[in-house]
């Protein structure tokens, strides 16, 4: 609600803007009553299920309008395309954000100063105001010499007239003949002069609108030039680094409301040259106009054929990593298809998966014999035309590949190495078929899997593509090596979208990283901020002493903090990023039942507890324990926060934070009262220990040493955890508990009566 708030007190072309994204396909009122719950929904296409119009709450709201009208309406337009209303909100939705945006920013007390961004885009208005001036004088001026060319035909026909009357005058008598025939010669030669000097004049005419012409086409060129090569290439490499975790790419509708804006100066600009072509061919004079008119004809017809050809873009990327046999989607959207009426007939647009030798091909006008590296299901489809939002775009919505046709790999390069592109083709032409285009657009590359087990290697290559492209490559080039502080721009942005936290990587947290990277022990950040990284230390080459890569191992904790401790990390409760002996060097100084939580390093997705304690063999020396990792397969039983209650040894999170402040709010309530406990002796190889064990047909708890894991199993459950669990059914009289102690398994038996 907050933003139709804004939007209400916008003023100026500003408000007019925002009035005019209202009709009769969306009433305003709407907006106004059901601005909260507009706002409040996320718009996932993809999960509609049924209209909104149909919802039980967009009912109840819309009563409040006390007009009927409303809802047959929005029943009549969208029931049957709940997917048009999405797309039509979203568009109002974003267009009142950008309108409240640059507002709030040229209001802003930075001495009403706009920001680089709002400079960039009032310097390209200008361009096309001035664009809009010059396409105006040019046709005022075609439209003057028109005339005067209509004028000078008819005086020509007057010539023309004079010239066959003097004829004429031959079959008179000489009497007659001499009577009329200064007259008629007065008058020829008056009119022939006149011709003389209109034709110089329709000749400087046609002279001074093709160098008018070649001035606004420059202005055209230059204007598409910042339009295309840097605002929509910046578009595209923004859409690239949202697959890595970047902020969202942004909408097109900008993009697009420029883009027309060329589409339709081109075309005014492509009419006004062919008429001044016909005007030539109706009265060819001598001169250079005709050369200078083919000039401009095929420089007008070079623009638009770049601008249609470079706005047939990706709107929804193909998932960058592709699982044989599954469904995926993609969008591909003509940002000028609406203003050339490419929509009239609609295009058919194709989807194949090419490697990336073809994709090199392509780029270099080869014949690839359309050849393909597999087969996509459901791979063609029509563009459609959303009149609300003015969009001309291509669902792909159930595209599914085959089967894949892999090339022959280079040295050590795995499958998940190997890169493909979806390329998306279609033809349309445009002014009544005056111009056909062949267009074609790749997605970034994709790498193809045939199981789960290859997906964080695939990430891995498309991570480092999406980083490390350069603009305007030989598909798909990318370095070998890179500066490690530029890595870890890249690894801080994935850990941040990953996990979904605003809480990145500290600087700490990739000094450990560079260490583990570069089996270095300095804590100076300096150091490695000259160091390069190569692709096979990232994700060839297993680290030091371990079975796995530097991204297997972050993958991995990446993935476990998502699925089990982003709440944890949000609070800070999870520094992670500390080694063993730095874990103990920290603790050391701290009182007893101090602990810390830090990633495993010898296993993938594992974090552990370390904590300071007293030794039990050595009366008055202290030393850090460290648990065996947790992993997914342990936290899918029982919650890190519950886990850290069990142990009551746990007193204090690093460095004095007591535990139950920092996790309390995350205890899974008790499930009943506590039960009557009952004392069972176990006796091991090395010592005694009396537990005190609560049996009951609900809840069944104990506490055991961090030293050991207790395995406690009943006739129909079988759990493994440092707690005994729920027991059932509640008859069980007999239960048979193991304890791995030392590595060795003891088994003890034990009877109690169940109250």
């Amino acid at each position: 609600m907050a933003v139709w708030i804004q939007a209400q007190q916008l003023q100026g072309d500003a408000l007019h803007q925002m009035q005019s994204l209202y009709g009769q396909h969306f009433p305003i009122e709407v907006r106004h009553y059901l601005s909260q719950w507009i706002e409040s929904q996320t718009f996932d296409s993809t999960k509609l299920a049924s209209p909104v119009c149909r919802s039980r709450s967009t009912r109840q709201k819309l009563t409040g309008l006390n007009t009927a009208h409303v809802l047959l309406v929005f029943q009549s337009t969208y029931d049957r395309c709940p997917l048009e209303l999405v797309r039509c909100i979203k568009h109002i939705l974003y267009t009142e954000q950008r309108l409240v945006r640059e507002a709030t920013n040229s209001n802003s007390p930075v001495g009403g100063m706009m920001d680089s961004m709002s400079q960039k885009y009032q310097q390209i208005n200008q361009a096309f105001e001035e664009l809009r001036l010059l396409t105006q004088d040019t046709e005022n001026d075609l439209r003057k010499l028109q005339h005067n060319q209509e004028y000078f035909i008819i005086q020509y026909q007057e010539s023309m007239r004079i010239q066959a009357q003097l004829a004429s005058l031959a079959t008179l008598p000489p009497a007659d003949r001499q009577l009329r025939e200064p007259a008629l010669l007065s008058k020829k030669n008056t009119v022939e002069a006149w011709l003389t000097r209109e034709a110089n004049t329709l000749q400087k005419y046609r002279l001074d609108l093709a160098e008018k012409h070649q001035k606004t086409l420059q202005l055209l060129r230059k204007q598409q030039t910042i339009i295309l090569d840097d605002e929509l290439i910046q578009w595209k490499r923004r859409q690239q680094l949202a697959g890595n975790g970047g902020p969202p790419e942004g909408g097109l509708d900008i993009l697009q409301s420029w883009c027309e804006k060329l589409a339709e100066t081109i075309w005014q600009n492509r009419q006004q040259i062919r008429r001044a072509e016909h005007l030539r061919q109706q009265l060819p004079i001598p001169g250079p106009i005709e050369e200078l008119l083919n000039e401009l004809n095929s420089t007008i017809t070079d623009i638009i054929s770049t601008l249609v050809t470079s706005t047939f873009i990706i709107e929804k990327q193909p998932p960058q990593v592709l699982k044989t046999q599954t469904k995926f989607a993609a969008t591909v959207r003509l940002l000028v298809g609406g203003k050339l009426n490419v929509h009239m007939n609609p295009p058919q647009v194709k989807a194949t998966i090419i490697s990336e030798q073809q994709a090199k091909a392509l780029l270099k006008n080869e014949n690839t014999r359309n050849d393909s590296s597999g087969e996509i299901l459901n791979n063609n489809c029509v563009m459609e035309y959303h009149q609300t939002t003015g969009t001309l775009s291509a669902h792909f919505r159930n595209m599914s590949l085959k089967r894949i046709k892999r090339s022959d790999r280079r040295g050590a390069e795995s499958v998940t190495e190997e890169k493909f592109t979806i390329l998306f083709e279609s033809q349309f032409s445009v002014g009544s078929n005056e111009l056909v285009f062949q267009v074609k657009t790749l997605s970034l590359p994709v790498v193809v899997i045939v199981h789960g087990s290859q997906d964080n290697n695939a990430t891995a290559t498309v991570l480092w593509d999406n980083a490390f492209a350069e603009p305007g490559r030989v598909p798909f080039l990318v370095p070998d090596k890179v500066l490690w502080p530029q890595l870890c721009e890249v690894i801080n942005m994935k850990y941040k979208a990953e996990v979904q936290s605003n809480r990145g990587l500290s600087e700490e947290n990739l000094v450990f990283l560079a260490q583990k990277a570069f089996s270095s022990s300095s804590n100076n950040p300096d150091d490695y901020r000259s160091m390069t990284m190569t692709w096979s230390q990232f994700n060839r080459e297993s680290l030091p002493g371990r079975n796995f890569t530097f991204w297997q191992w972050f993958d991995g904790v990446m993935e476990l903090t998502k699925k089990h401790l982003k709440p944890h990390w949000n609070d800070g409760a999870i520094l992670g990023f500390v080694n063993k002996q730095q874990a103990q060097d920290m603790l050391m100084s701290k009182p007893n039942g101090t602990f810390l939580l830090r990633f495993s390093d010898s296993e993938i997705g594992g974090i552990t507890i370390a904590w300071v304690a007293e030794n039990p063999n050595k009366a008055g020396e202290r030393m850090v324990w460290n648990l065996m990792p947790y992993t997914t397969k342990d936290f899918t039983i029982r919650s890190l926060a519950d886990r850290i209650s069990d142990l009551n040894h746990l007193l204090f999170l690093y460095p004095d934070r007591p535990k139950d402040e920092v996790f309390s709010k995350y205890y899974t309530p008790p499930l009943c009262k506590r039960p009557s406990e009952h004392t069972v002796t176990f006796k091991f190889e090395s010592h005694t220990i009396t537990y005190s064990v609560c049996l009951s047909n609900k809840l069944c708890l104990s506490k055991c040493p961090a030293s050991c894991s207790l395995f406690f199993s009943c006739p129909s459950i079988t759990v493994s955890s440092p707690f005994f669990s729920r027991c059932h059914p509640p008859n069980i009289l007999f239960c048979k508990a193991q304890f791995r102690v030392n590595h060795k398994i003891l088994g003890h038996e034990f009877r109690s009566a169940i109250s």
